[in-house]
């Protein structure tokens, strides 16, 4: 590469001049040196080879048509037939009137004719080449993913818009395909090999819309949206591109989820039945991977209108005291007999539509969404308010425990907004308990244990709710905070059959008495059940063996006739 021989502008552009006379190079050095950096060939072999090892900075290309050893048009020809080449500019040189037609056929941007025009217009044509390719490259550089070439989330839906204009009779699916646990990947074999697995599945992609039309994307970091012209079955793509990834994963490590809404609603915009391609994906989280695809139906049609009325009602519901607090008793079984430790506030939705509608249904809604927040303080506040009010009727109240979410954790006044309730209702940290979810712990440690380490600095207890369904705890626990643990409701589906759940069952309640602190059972419903815990140490339990969740009414009255039943009889009531 030539040096340069004087000062330059800062973004210097390259041009490669290709011709077998001196005197022709001589003259456009001349008339370009002052403007650009130049390269010079005087045969067709000499300036393909130049090309080929500059193409990453070569912002143009003029050649001669006649030369030898290759003429100018078969430079052009080989240019055109290779994708990395085929965006570089050429402007052909020729005195030959009737050659422009052909090298405009083949791809050429420009001519010059010999004898030379006026150096203004040489230059005029030079820039104008230029300008073109560098603003065609800005344009597919801002809407491609520089890894894939696959276009990025903004052109692509402008693109199908245009699309959809352009056929306006041709039905068009949303397919939505994601690698599953992607940063596993990332992590275990590194950013390179990532990349690749990225590049193999777009490859797969683009060569899918180049044979059946339409357009591929990729949407995000492990996401891919592709427009396709309609078609009944879509495990033949998938299995195209696990072929794809064949290559370079094996079977095990195949995480593939794929769905598709086929466009059978023309009222749909884009982004929803992309939406809708996106909750069909999400279905295949509890499927096997990479071996099918879930097509989004009227019952997922229903499923997504059904939680947006319950997100529209949030609002509704609590100024009208639809959400109704039950609380079920959560007992100390340390003893000879068991003792009433506490109770537990648990929401209902009495709906005016829809009735009784199951937690289930709207709290993995409201926590998705952001609305979980708004639902927690509600409960929070009617707790209270039914605390306060047993104490003022009875002087003493059973301590209650609420649910923390993780977006209650991380709003500003999360601890002030405590702390303002038991003002307003007269109450001490001991009346009311926090249940924090173990995913909470483990998504952001360093701010749940400043903030678990304020909130028991200010008297609150603690209970990880869920222990054991995360992945992270054991090497939290050494650090955080906690006055609880409370079992994974899973660890009991099989305790009275598989040893190995009471093993696994045994060394919680283990974990706990070495940091000493108590163990709580959720969900036990038999006598078996009851027994297997007690003998294997855990402190407290809670479930259907004892109680199901009250209406506040029923649990007054239930406490009451344990309290009577206790103290009376010296027996332990069972049953609801």
């Amino acid at each position: 590469m030539p040096e340069q021989s004087r000062e330059r502008q800062k973004f210097i552009r390259f041009v490669l001049v290709a011709d077998d006379e001196e005197v022709n190079r001589e003259l456009l050095r001349v008339i370009l040196e002052d403007k650009y950096e130049l390269l010079f060939a005087a045969d067709g072999e000499e300036a393909l080879s130049m090309i080929r090892s500059f193409k990453d900075i070569l912002s143009l290309v003029i050649l001669d048509i006649m030369m030898p050893k290759k003429n100018g048009v078969e430079v052009l020809q080989e240019m055109q037939e290779d994708a990395e080449l085929k965006r570089i500019p050429a402007i052909m040189l020729t005195s030959d009137k009737g050659a422009e037609v052909e090298c405009l056929k083949i791809g050429a941007a420009d001519f010059l004719t010999k004898p030379y025009d006026l150096p203004e217009v040489i230059h005029a044509r030079v820039d104008h080449s230029i300008r073109l390719f560098e603003n065609t490259n800005l344009i597919r550089a801002t809407e491609r993913d520089p890894l894939t070439g696959l276009y990025n989330r903004e052109f692509f839906f402008e693109y199908c818009s245009q699309y959809r204009h352009r056929n306006p009779n041709q039905q068009m699916d949303a397919l939505v395909l994601n690698i599953n646990q992607f940063h596993v990947i990332d992590e275990l074999y590194g950013r390179a090999f990532g990349d690749s697995v990225l590049c193999a599945v777009s490859n797969r992609l683009r060569h899918i819309v180049m044979v059946a039309g339409g357009l591929a994307s990729r949407y995000d970091a492990d996401s891919f949206y592709v427009f396709l012209p309609h078609r009944e079955e879509y495990d033949s793509i998938l299995d195209l591109i696990l072929i794809g990834l064949g290559e370079i994963l094996t079977d095990s490590e195949m995480r593939l989820r794929m769905g598709v809404y086929p466009d059978l609603d023309r009222n749909a915009s884009l982004e929803e039945g992309f939406g809708r391609a996106l909750q069909a994906c999400n279905k295949r989280n509890g499927s096997p991977l990479g071996r099918g695809c879930a097509i989004y139906d009227r019952k997922m049609h229903e499923k997504r209108v059904y939680q947006a009325r319950l997100m529209e009602d949030i609002d509704k519901a609590i100024a009208e005291g639809q959400f109704r607090i039950y609380y079920q008793p959560k007992f100390n079984i340390k003893g000879e007999k068991p003792v009433l430790a506490s109770a537990e506030a648990l929401v209902r939705w009495e709906h005016p539509e829809f009735g009784m509608v199951s937690p289930g249904d709207f709290i993995p809604v409201f926590e998705e969404n952001g609305f979980i927040q708004r639902l927690d303080r509600h409960v929070w506040r009617e707790t209270a308010r039914q605390i306060h009010a047993w104490k003022e009727l009875y002087g003493a109240a059973v301590p209650i425990s609420v649910n923390v979410s993780r977006m209650d954790i991380y709003a500003p006044d999360f601890e002030d907004y405590l702390e303002s309730l038991l003002r307003e209702f007269d109450l001490t940290t001991e009346d009311m308990l926090l249940e924090i979810t173990e995913s909470a712990y483990t998504e952001s440690s360093e701010h749940i244990l400043r903030i678990a380490q304020a909130l028991r600095q200010e008297g609150f207890r603690l209970e990880m709710d869920d222990f054991g369904s995360g992945y992270s705890s054991l090497n939290m626990l050494t650090v955080m905070p906690v006055d609880a643990l409370k079992m994974d409701k899973g660890f009991l589906n099989s305790i009275t059959t598989d040893e190995k759940a009471v093993r696994m069952v045994q060394l919680i309640i283990e974990i706990a008495q070495f940091l000493e602190i108590p163990t709580i059972a959720e969900g036990v419903e038999s006598e078996e059940e009851y027994r297997l815990l007690k003998d294997a140490g855990c402190d407290i339990i809670q479930g259907y063996y004892f109680s199901r969740p009250l209406p506040a009414e029923e649990f007054e009255r239930y406490v009451r006739k344990w309290l009577a039943a206790s103290s009376e009889q010296g027996v332990s009531p069972c049953g609801p």
